[in-house]
């Protein structure tokens, strides 16, 4: 029973990470205490503005999931852009924590995760709830489905949340020499553009692939398995912000990252190390004791050119203020 639910709890961070992408399912949340708030309430964030405010699915239903039954879902519950199937339809099958994380973009630390849940009730994370949904039109963008969400969150869930700005203890990610970037990082520009067609290289872990060039698609994170044990993360047209506030779910970092590289724009990369045998990407390389291959802080600095260091940073953090046990149909 134990190995089942194992496979289960993986086959549900694949499915929301999409089909090449994992890390943590995890949720960007700190408790109320945690420092104090800056009085002004941070700007709505750009990503929502720009996909139109306010929407509502057209239909909607929400039932509990069957136990020990897992439904794929028909698009990536993750924080990137990548595409969503025609026809405006949304199904998944997860708690709801998932659907939080989802809905407002967000990307936490494990930490964060867990000070989150300690504050709520126990179903929110152990719980599946079945949304199957259509939106009004017939070919939304993922954030705009994003917003539906909220607003059938709040709804059927009466999740109430707010965001407050909070100094927080961060790791900030910087360049190991100003003005220079590694040889496995580079301006998006210089690589594939995202409308041209895409050839699979015939190893695509292989050292001579060009940074991010495992990737058929742009703006998403994807992770695989390399060379002696080793994982591989890559992505092609991201900027640094995305890819800073990345990095803690895929590597046990215990703070939240922010980007202070002063990179404007969008770029390609490709990130290969070697996993801790706990960490979030252990499952990839497999259970092998004699794991090969650069340790993560190493390979940031050699391949990209970046490192972490301690620091203190205003961050947007989400705050949940009331939820509670979906309507009926």
């Amino acid at each position: 029973m134990k190995s089942r639910l194992i496979e289960i709890a993986v086959q549900r961070a694949k499915a929301v990470l999409s089909p090449l992408l994992v890390g943590a399912i995890v949720l960007c949340l700190l408790p109320s205490g945690f420092a104090t708030a800056q009085t002004s309430p941070p700007p709505i964030p750009a990503w929502q503005a720009a996909a139109g405010g306010h929407m509502e699915f057209e239909v909607a239903s929400i039932h509990l999931g069957e136990p020990g039954k897992f439904l794929p879902p028909n698009m990536a519950l993750d924080s990137e852009g990548n595409a969503i199937p025609e026809g405006g339809r949304f199904f998944a099958d997860f708690p709801l924590e998932v659907y939080i994380q989802f809905a407002w973009k967000i990307m936490p630390t494990r930490e964060q995760r867990a000070a989150m849940l300690a504050r709520l009730p126990g179903w929110v994370a152990t719980q599946s709830f079945v949304i199957e949904a259509k939106a009004p039109m017939a070919n939304p963008t993922k954030d705009q489905i994003r917003l539906m969400v909220q607003s059938l969150l709040a709804d059927r869930f009466k999740l109430a949340v707010h965001f407050e700005s909070k100094e927080t203890p961060v790791l900030a990610l910087v360049l190991v020499k100003v003005g220079v970037t590694g040889p496995r990082l580079r301006p998006h520009e210089q690589g594939l553009a995202c409308d041209a067609k895409w050839t699979a290289p015939p190893d695509r872990t292989a050292p001579s692939v060009q940074p991010g060039g495992m990737l058929p698609v742009c703006n998403q994170v994807a992770a695989m398995s390399g060379a002696d044990h080793t994982v591989l993360l890559s992505a092609r047209n991201l900027t640094l912000e995305h890819i800073a506030t990345y990095l803690p779910t895929v590597y046990n970092l215990g703070r939240p990252v922010v980007d202070q590289t002063g990179l404007v724009g969008s770029f390609d990369f490709t990130l290969q190390w070697q996993p801790d045998q706990n960490g979030p990407m252990q499952f990839l390389s497999g259970s092998s004791d004699e794991l090969g291959g650069t340790p993560f802080f190493d390979a940031l600095k050699e391949q990209l050119g970046l490192k972490l260091k301690p620091a203190k940073a205003v961050i947007p953090t989400l705050v949940i203020d009331h939820v509670e046990q979906p309507s009926p149909n």
